[in-house]
């Protein structure tokens, strides 16, 4: 009966001569290119510091600020999602994200490169609001595992080839090129999108409060501004650079979440947080997220300082993985799909708790095939967490609860992001110095190598507990069924 009923919220079936491919092409090649971006410029930063003559500080500001733009307008797309059709919000992101990349290509200083930069972070920022509230239109509970798993190959596999690429851009075409090799591409998907895009949500225009976009943008702008600064080099969370955002953006997301609940149409509104999938849902991809960030920040840096291996061959020894978490990401959701939430859940959890554990003792003797095995276990484990749990959570939802589910999980992405990375980094570096305190010859290179595999240790450690804890809410996750669905479901039952 559910299956049935469930075909109530079908978008297609209200609209059967609907292409859904073409629809599904234009929001996916806008995304990858988007989202690809986000990690090509990573392996460029150097270039970038003799090129424009600026300082590693200055420098990073590519990568923060990018996240703190991202931070700042993810919250804003509920709103924005019900102001403007499908067509006009993809057609207007898509275009400023293509503005900010010809800024790119062409800016003679680092300031207008830092502005195209911001600009192609606005545009990165709704594109996966977008996309998510789209797809939780178009298709019904049953079949969005499939179509979210479709997501998740394009989130996990751009990333996954960006710093690849981009060395090999960078090494035989300059830096430059890194955005001109992209224009392309954004504007064939603007075209296509014109063409093929049609609009999926009702536009309602609700009232904007802008006192709750002021406490957004301090909010999640001072979290992400000041954990990014703790990451910086000689910067710890007790320089006031550091605690000063972090404090004004906690106080700011403190009375933000109070005027979120006194509002008849909040800007995000918070009361998704009374589904318990959603809620679950949410914690779970807190959970993977930093156990990615753990493994694709930390991992690097052990490869590289304790087993003194290269830049190069660090990113071979982490591209299998990474490119077989992309590609089972589909699998995964057709799994789930069939399947369900809890026999993903529970064995990937499992999985994820055996492989920090061996991370958690890793030595300067590990051999490389065991590292290699590890991370291609533990994005696997992660395919079959992240995309499951916040597909699942994002189900129980009612329809008019989709941009405000779309637009918290995707604000946590960079806030995650931020705090995973300056927390494990700072962990690292404490255990790290704890270390050559205590050592007779600190300047040693063999005990500076064995004081960072200390560091990693610890990281490790930290992520296996926050994996126990996933392990221990898999167990009581369930398939969730929108309220429409449960309530029509229960009237039904009443009359017959």
């Amino acid at each position: 009966m559910v299956n049935d009923r469930e075909e109530q919220y079908e978008f297609l079936s209200e609209n059967p001569n609907i292409r859904v491919m073409p629809i599904m092409l234009s929001l996916i090649i806008g995304a990858f290119f988007a989202i690809l971006n986000e990690t090509l410029l990573n392996i460029a930063l150097i270039r970038l510091m003799d090129y424009f003559s600026v300082s590693v500080t200055t420098v990073q500001w590519m990568v923060t600020g990018f996240m703190l733009i991202m931070g700042v307008v993810i919250p804003m797309s509920a709103p924005l999602l019900q102001w403007f059709t499908t067509r006009q919000l993809f057609l207007g992101t898509m275009t400023i994200f293509t503005i900010g990349t010809t800024i790119c290509a062409i800016a003679p200083t680092f300031s207008v490169l830092l502005v195209g930069r911001f600009l192609q972070a606005v545009g990165s920022g709704l594109l996966i609001p977008i996309i998510f509230n789209t797809f939780l239109l178009l298709f019904p509970p049953h079949r969005r595992g499939a179509v979210m798993g479709m997501v998740g190959l394009v989130i996990m596999f751009a990333p996954a080839i960006g710093p690849t690429l981009s060395g090999i851009i960078v090494e035989h075409l300059g830096w430059r090129f890194l955005f001109i090799t992209v224009i392309p591409f954004t504007v064939f998907s603007f075209l296509f999108a014109y063409k093929y895009l049609i609009n999926v949500w009702e536009v309602t225009k609700p009232r904007i409060d802008y006192v709750s976009i002021v406490y957004s943008t301090l909010g999640f702008g001072g979290v992400v501004f000041g954990f990014s600064s703790a990451g910086a080099e000689d910067v710890n969370f007790l320089s006031p650079t550091v605690y000063i955002p972090i404090l004004i953006g906690v106080i700011a997301l403190i009375l933000f979440s109070i005027r979120q609940f006194k509002l008849e149409e909040p800007l995000m509104d918070l009361r998704v947080f009374k589904f318990p999938m959603f809620t679950h849902g949410v914690i779970m991809f807190l959970i993977i997220m930093m156990a990615m960030f753990s493994s694709e920040i930390i991992l690097p840096m052990y490869m590289q300082g304790a087993l003194v291996l290269t830049a190069a061959t660090a990113g071979l020894i982490l591209l299998p993985g990474s490119l077989l978490n992309g590609l089972m990401s589909p699998i995964m959701g057709r799994l789930f799909d069939k399947y369900g939430p809890r026999k993903l859940l529970i064995p990937a959890s499992i999985v994820l708790m055996i492989t920090m554990f061996i991370l958690s003792r890793l030595t300067l003797q590990t051999p490389i095939w065991l590292i290699i095995v590890c991370y291609i276990l533990l994005m696997l484990s992660v395919a079959a967490i992240m995309m499951p749990a916040e597909t699942n959570g994002l189900n129980q939802l009612p329809k008019r609860f989709y941009p405000h589910g779309t637009a918290v999980m995707t604000t946590l992405q960079p806030v995650a992001g931020a705090i995973g990375v300056s927390v494990f980094i700072s962990l690292m570096n404490t255990r790290q110095n704890t270390y050559l305190s205590r050592a007779s010859d600190p300047t040693d290179p063999y005990t500076i190598r064995e004081s960072l595999v200390a560091g990693v240790e610890l990281v490790y450690f930290i992520a296996l507990i926050f994996a126990i804890v996933g392990f221990v809410l898999s167990l009581f996750v369930y398939r969730a069924v929108p309220e429409e669905i449960v309530d029509t479901s229960a009237k039904d039952s009443k009359t017959e």
